[in-house]
Protein backbone atom coordinates (compact mmCIF):
# COMPACT_ATOMS: atom_id res chain seq x y z
CA UNK A 1 0.00 0.00 0.00
CA UNK A 2 1.12 3.48 -0.94
CA UNK A 3 1.96 6.02 2.05
CA UNK A 4 0.37 9.66 0.64
CA UNK A 5 2.97 12.17 1.17
CA UNK A 6 1.33 14.84 3.60
CA UNK A 7 1.67 17.66 0.71
CA UNK A 8 0.40 15.61 -1.86
CA UNK A 9 -3.33 15.32 0.85
CA UNK A 10 -6.20 16.91 -0.26
CA UNK A 11 -8.86 17.95 2.61
CA UNK A 12 -11.52 15.29 1.68
CA UNK A 13 -8.95 12.52 1.29
CA UNK A 14 -9.75 9.71 4.08
CA UNK A 15 -6.29 8.78 4.87
CA UNK A 16 -6.04 9.06 8.71
CA UNK A 17 -6.46 6.36 11.17
CA UNK A 18 -8.27 7.18 15.12
CA UNK A 19 -5.40 7.69 16.70
CA UNK A 20 -3.38 10.59 14.01
CA UNK A 21 -6.86 12.06 13.51
CA UNK A 22 -6.90 12.22 17.98
CA UNK A 23 -3.21 13.81 18.13
CA UNK A 24 -4.13 16.38 15.62
CA UNK A 25 -7.31 17.34 16.87
CA UNK A 26 -6.07 17.49 20.25
CA UNK A 27 -8.89 15.18 21.63
CA UNK A 28 -8.37 11.54 22.93
CA UNK A 29 -9.44 8.66 20.77
CA UNK A 30 -12.24 7.84 22.68
CA UNK A 31 -13.92 11.10 22.18
CA UNK A 32 -13.81 10.38 18.21
CA UNK A 33 -15.47 7.21 18.79
CA UNK A 34 -18.11 8.94 20.67
CA UNK A 35 -18.46 11.51 18.27
CA UNK A 36 -18.97 9.07 15.84
CA UNK A 37 -21.70 7.13 17.45
CA UNK A 38 -23.47 10.57 18.38
CA UNK A 39 -23.18 11.32 14.60
CA UNK A 40 -21.24 14.45 14.61
CA UNK A 41 -18.14 13.42 13.01
CA UNK A 42 -18.58 10.29 10.72
CA UNK A 43 -15.37 9.53 9.39
CA UNK A 44 -15.32 6.70 6.45
CA UNK A 45 -15.41 3.07 7.04
CA UNK A 46 -12.93 0.23 5.61
CA UNK A 47 -13.44 -2.52 4.39
CA UNK A 48 -12.12 -3.85 7.83
CA UNK A 49 -14.57 -1.12 9.96
CA UNK A 50 -11.59 0.93 10.73
CA UNK A 51 -12.33 4.81 10.78
CA UNK A 52 -10.65 6.93 8.25
CA UNK A 53 -10.87 10.53 8.80
CA UNK A 54 -10.36 13.87 6.29
CA UNK A 55 -8.58 16.61 7.21
CA UNK A 56 -11.84 18.10 6.88
CA UNK A 57 -12.99 15.94 9.56
CA UNK A 58 -9.83 17.33 11.99
CA UNK A 59 -10.89 20.78 11.08
CA UNK A 60 -14.51 19.72 12.23
CA UNK A 61 -13.52 17.90 15.34
CA UNK A 62 -11.21 20.97 16.53
CA UNK A 63 -14.41 23.31 16.06
CA UNK A 64 -16.29 20.41 18.14
CA UNK A 65 -14.02 21.08 21.14
CA UNK A 66 -13.94 24.85 20.48
CA UNK A 67 -17.64 24.89 20.74
CA UNK A 68 -17.57 22.92 23.73
CA UNK A 69 -14.91 24.00 25.53
CA UNK A 70 -15.24 28.07 24.92
CA UNK A 71 -18.98 28.49 23.65
CA UNK A 72 -20.16 26.05 25.91
CA UNK A 73 -22.54 24.52 23.81
CA UNK A 74 -23.82 21.08 24.56
CA UNK A 75 -23.31 18.24 22.11
CA UNK A 76 -27.08 18.59 20.93
CA UNK A 77 -26.29 21.94 19.89
CA UNK A 78 -22.96 21.47 18.70
CA UNK A 79 -24.88 18.70 16.00
CA UNK A 80 -27.59 21.37 14.80
CA UNK A 81 -25.02 23.86 13.84
CA UNK A 82 -22.95 21.43 12.39
CA UNK A 83 -26.24 20.21 10.38
CA UNK A 84 -27.32 24.25 10.05
CA UNK A 85 -23.88 24.74 8.42
CA UNK A 86 -24.04 21.53 5.87
CA UNK A 87 -27.29 22.60 4.99
CA UNK A 88 -25.95 26.44 4.16
CA UNK A 89 -23.10 25.09 2.70
CA UNK A 90 -25.35 23.04 0.19
CA UNK A 91 -27.59 26.13 -0.29
CA UNK A 92 -24.86 28.30 -1.01
CA UNK A 93 -23.36 25.68 -3.49
CA UNK A 94 -26.87 25.46 -5.26
CA UNK A 95 -27.25 29.39 -5.02
CA UNK A 96 -24.22 29.28 -6.69
CA UNK A 97 -24.71 27.02 -9.63
CA UNK A 98 -28.01 28.32 -10.21
CA UNK A 99 -27.13 32.01 -10.38
CA UNK A 100 -24.03 30.43 -13.25
CA UNK A 101 -27.00 28.48 -15.31
CA UNK A 102 -28.89 31.95 -15.44
CA UNK A 103 -26.27 33.86 -16.45
CA UNK A 104 -25.80 31.34 -19.53
CA UNK A 105 -29.52 31.50 -20.03
CA UNK A 106 -29.14 35.50 -20.32
CA UNK A 107 -25.98 35.06 -22.95
CA UNK A 108 -28.15 32.68 -25.10
CA UNK A 109 -31.05 35.09 -25.20
CA UNK A 110 -28.72 37.93 -25.76
CA UNK A 111 -27.31 35.59 -28.83
CA UNK A 112 -30.54 34.99 -29.98
CA UNK A 113 -32.06 38.52 -29.89
CA UNK A 114 -28.66 39.39 -31.18
CA UNK A 115 -29.23 37.07 -34.35
CA UNK A 116 -32.78 37.68 -34.98
CA UNK A 117 -32.28 41.61 -35.13
CA UNK A 118 -32.40 42.95 -38.52
CA UNK A 119 -30.08 46.10 -38.02
CA UNK A 120 -30.00 48.65 -35.40
CA UNK A 121 -33.48 49.12 -34.83
CA UNK A 122 -34.00 44.88 -34.49
CA UNK A 123 -36.54 44.65 -36.97
CA UNK A 124 -36.71 41.47 -39.15
CA UNK A 125 -36.60 42.42 -43.11
CA UNK A 126 -36.95 39.55 -45.53
CA UNK A 127 -34.29 39.78 -47.90
CA UNK A 128 -34.82 37.50 -51.42
CA UNK A 129 -31.59 35.43 -52.10
CA UNK A 130 -29.27 37.89 -54.06
CA UNK A 131 -26.18 39.00 -54.09
CA UNK A 132 -27.25 42.74 -53.96
CA UNK A 133 -27.17 44.54 -50.73
CA UNK A 134 -30.47 45.54 -49.42
CA UNK A 135 -31.38 48.60 -47.40
CA UNK A 136 -34.59 48.56 -45.39
CA UNK A 137 -36.09 51.75 -44.83
CA UNK A 138 -39.15 52.59 -42.02
CA UNK A 139 -41.96 53.46 -42.44
CA UNK A 140 -41.96 57.06 -41.30
CA UNK A 141 -39.33 57.96 -44.15
CA UNK A 142 -41.55 56.94 -46.70
CA UNK A 143 -44.02 58.99 -48.82
CA UNK A 144 -47.62 57.99 -48.55
CA UNK A 145 -47.56 55.18 -51.65
CA UNK A 146 -45.31 52.99 -49.37
CA UNK A 147 -41.85 54.24 -51.21
CA UNK A 148 -39.83 57.22 -51.32
CA UNK A 149 -39.20 58.64 -54.54
CA UNK A 150 -35.56 59.64 -54.85
CA UNK A 151 -36.34 62.25 -56.64
CA UNK A 152 -34.37 61.38 -59.99
CA UNK A 153 -37.28 61.16 -62.26
CA UNK A 154 -37.50 57.00 -62.67
CA UNK A 155 -39.99 56.76 -60.16
CA UNK A 156 -40.34 53.71 -57.87
CA UNK A 157 -39.38 50.85 -60.25
CA UNK A 158 -40.78 48.14 -58.45
CA UNK A 159 -41.72 45.59 -61.75
CA UNK A 160 -39.59 43.18 -62.04
CA UNK A 161 -38.02 42.07 -58.69
CA UNK A 162 -39.23 39.07 -56.54
CA UNK A 163 -42.65 39.92 -54.66
CA UNK A 164 -42.68 43.22 -56.87
CA UNK A 165 -41.55 45.23 -53.61
CA UNK A 166 -38.18 46.14 -53.97
CA UNK A 167 -37.03 49.57 -55.79
CA UNK A 168 -34.03 50.36 -57.75
CA UNK A 169 -32.07 53.30 -56.83
CA UNK A 170 -29.21 55.44 -58.38
CA UNK A 171 -26.40 53.09 -57.07
CA UNK A 172 -27.62 49.26 -58.70
CA UNK A 173 -26.21 47.58 -56.02
CA UNK A 174 -28.50 49.09 -53.43
CA UNK A 175 -31.93 48.51 -52.83
CA UNK A 176 -34.78 49.44 -50.90
CA UNK A 177 -37.47 47.22 -49.98
CA UNK A 178 -41.17 48.44 -48.90
CA UNK A 179 -42.01 46.32 -46.65
CA UNK A 180 -43.68 47.69 -43.44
Amino acid sequence: MRVPNPDELRPDDAVLVISVAAELSGLHAQTLRTYDRLGLVIPERTSGGGRRYTLRDVALLREVQRLSQEEGINLAGIKLIIELRRQLSDAQAALSEAREELGRMYEAARRVDRATRGGPRGELVHVPRSTQVVLWRPRNERDSDGERDSGDGRGTGREGYPGGNLRAEANPARRVSSRP
